[in-house]
């Protein structure tokens, strides 16, 4: 069971990172969101509204779950513009999120020639075509240089300070640490935490730290302990010099 009984919810106007081990139901949850999986009790909502129930999903949700999801043939506009003709969005739309990804001189270029990095700023540009009031974002920050990093720190928080709910599934607990003010964090399919970066952080702990003490019960995938280096050999014992006895010669 991939979910169990997990309830929480995301509010407008802050950044919110999912957190989680691997195997924890971070991606099963986001898949369920918007309408891909389906639980078998309960139901995920945006706006009260179930994802397949928005009149206009894309301009209510704009989500990135594999930056390598974009035809490789094409370039980032002709993407960028086949997604904006399926959705019905005017073209000027493209060029904006080019530029406010940073793609703008790059988007004649074909997809297969990007970087990880730039695949992952083409991923977020297509989550914004609609101009959501919703953003759900898994790893976006996987992949980028140290300047891109930065960059998605300073949209992120852009993006909430509009009001916008954001919601941002991330194995990067000190980036986490900066960017956002709300977590939750879950484990096993199960809720172990729904609070603000400044309650889990209180007393001097990291984000790391109080991480690793909410789910040491619920990582499933552990790394043996180090076994204790084996002591070194005692240096062998110099053999004691043997002295040949001296031939005599017969006369």
């Amino acid at each position: 069971m991939a979910v169990d009984g997990l309830s929480f919810d995301v509010r407008p106007g802050v950044v919110t990172g999912f957190l989680g081990p691997n195997g924890s139901g971070k991606s099963t949850t986001l898949r369920v969101i918007l309408g891909l999986d389906h639980p078998t009790a309960g139901r995920a909502t945006v706006d009260g509204r179930a994802y397949a129930d928005l009149p206009a999903p894309i301009e209510a949700v704009g989500a990135l779950l594999d930056a390598g999801a974009a035809d490789g043939a094409r370039t980032a506009r002709a993407h960028l513009r086949w997604v904006a003709r399926a959705a019905r969005l005017p073209r000027r739309r493209i060029d904006e999120v080019l530029d406010l990804v940073g793609l703008g001189e790059v988007a004649s270029k074909r997809v297969r020639s990007f970087s990880l990095g730039m695949s992952q700023r083409l991923g977020v540009a297509t989550a914004l075509l609609g101009d959501p009031a919703t953003l759900i974002l898994d790893e976006p920050v996987n992949g980028l240089d140290p300047e891109g990093v930065a960059w998605i720190r300073w949209l992120l928080r852009r993006l909430a300070a509009e009001g916008r709910t954001v919601l941002v599934a991330s194995h990067h607990l000190a980036e986490m640490q900066e960017t956002a003010q709300a977590v939750v964090v879950i484990g096993r399919g199960r809720l172990l935490a729904e609070s603000t970066i400044a309650e889990l952080t209180g007393g001097g702990r990291t984000l790391a730290e109080a991480f690793q003490s909410l789910t040491a019960a619920s990582t499933q995938y552990r790394s043996r302990p180090a076994s204790p280096p084996t002591p070194p050999a005692p240096p062998l014992a110099t053999p004691p010099a043997v002295s040949r006895p001296r031939e005599r010669s017969s006369r």
